[in-house]
């Protein structure tokens, strides 16, 4: 079980998480709406970049999820 200082922390790690994600989601938004097709080369690392912090968000949110559930048993 965690303490209530840990269970913030990992809150607030999630939240920190989802706003990265957020800002790689919007570069990917800026390089459709603004520079395809010539722009084209970017999208791989745009891509696997939002990828990789979505998963990371995801991740961090289950754990997140999975600790406040085991704090109410």
């Amino acid at each position: 079980m965690m303490t209530d200082e840990e269970l913030a922390a990992l809150d607030k790690e999630v939240k920190k998480l989802k706003r990265i994600a957020s800002e790689w989601a919007s570069q990917m938004h800026d390089l459709v709406e603004d520079r395809l097709p010539a722009g084209y080369q970017e999208i791989p690392g745009i891509a696997q970049s939002t990828y990789d912090a979505c998963q990371a968000w995801a991740e961090a949110s289950q754990r997140l999820a999975a600790a406040q559930k085991a704090q109410t048993v």
